[in-house]
């Protein structure tokens, strides 16, 4: 079996449509098995504990799993382009996959992760062989919550003070600590066209009738059709209501609703101990027996 180990995997880079993208290949490459990617939620990258770790109890049975740095995350390249940030990233995934000759993909994720691997199930149908989601984002706080966490420190530096103002928040320390060529890229933006950018993805939260998921329209959603797995939200988390993945998966027309592998209040938990625990992701790796059966039952090989 080939070593997985944290320091056997390396971090390579792509250059897709004018961006450098970050990722590892987790697994043995010469495996012929299905292949995994897990999508984060938040700006959280791939290092964020917890998220090897699932990659590492996926990549079994010849499996391999892609995990990586979506723009404006971790080392990849920031962008500030698109009609929302979600849509942007799942073009980006998309082109990953096809520059690297990889997929079609299991597209896993939580949170945003879960808007970007429906998005780019929907937009790129080719790179896509099933889907598993948990952790949905919705409902009107949910969803207002987001855009006000995502946009609002970023628009108003820009609005009151100048790009550079916006570089210096702690919102983008992260992208350019692991890529300092994104302070330059965000000075570069001109004030105006990034002003109105952020505005139009803010708006994208903006709960609406007939779309469960920001910038996916119900119908939309309904065409989508691989096998799916969504883990049922907890009654007690008001960021990402049991409701929201009800409903979801009752939308997509291939999915099937299981319980996760944990307590209601589990994003809850996680979140009041982020600090000492290492982050929220770190009992991911309690969904890959689910994740496992479901795919061999589900999509077969």
């Amino acid at each position: 079996m080939a070593d997985r180990s944290p320091a056997a995997v390396r971090t390579s880079y792509a250059s897709v449509d004018g961006l450098r993208i970050a990722y590892q290949l987790i697994g043995d490459d010469r495996g012929d098995g299905r292949l995994w990617v897990i999508t984060t939620g938040g700006r959280f990258t791939k290092e964020t504990p917890g998220v090897r770790a699932l990659a590492e109890a996926l990549a079994v049975d010849g499996d391999r799993v892609l995990v990586w740095d979506r723009p404006n995350c971790g080392e990849s390249d920031v962008r500030f382009a698109g009609e929302t940030e979600p849509e942007m990233q799942a073009d980006a995934l998309a082109a990953l996959l096809a520059h690297l000759d990889l997929g079609p993909a299991v597209l896993a994720g939580a949170t945003v992760g879960t808007r970007v691997s429906l998005l780019t199930a929907a937009r790129h149908p080719e790179v896509a062989a099933g889907l598993a989601l948990w952790w949905l984002s919705g409902g009107p706080m949910g969803l207002m919550i987001l855009g006000n966490v995502y946009y609002t420190a970023s628009i108003t530096a820009a609005w009151t003070r100048d790009m550079a103002a916006v570089a210096d928040l702690p919102d983008w320390a992260g992208s350019i600590a692991g890529n300092p060529a994104n302070r330059q890229r965000i000075l570069d933006q001109d004030r105006d066209e990034f002003l109105a950018t952020l505005q139009r993805w803010m708006q994208a939260y903006c709960p609406r009738p007939a779309e469960q998921v920001p910038g996916l329209s119900d119908d939309a959603a309904r065409a989508i059709t691989v096998p799916t797995l969504v883990f049922r939200g907890g009654a007690s988390d008001p960021f990402h209501p049991r409701l929201t993945s009800e409903a979801v998966a009752a939308l997509l027309p291939n999915a099937s609703l299981v319980e996760p592998p944990w307590g209601d209040r589990e994003y809850l938990e996680r979140q009041a101990e982020a600090q000492t625990a290492g982050g929220l992701f770190v009992r991911w790796p309690l969904l890959a027996p689910t994740l496992r059966k479901w795919a061999a039952e589900a999509l077969g090989g």
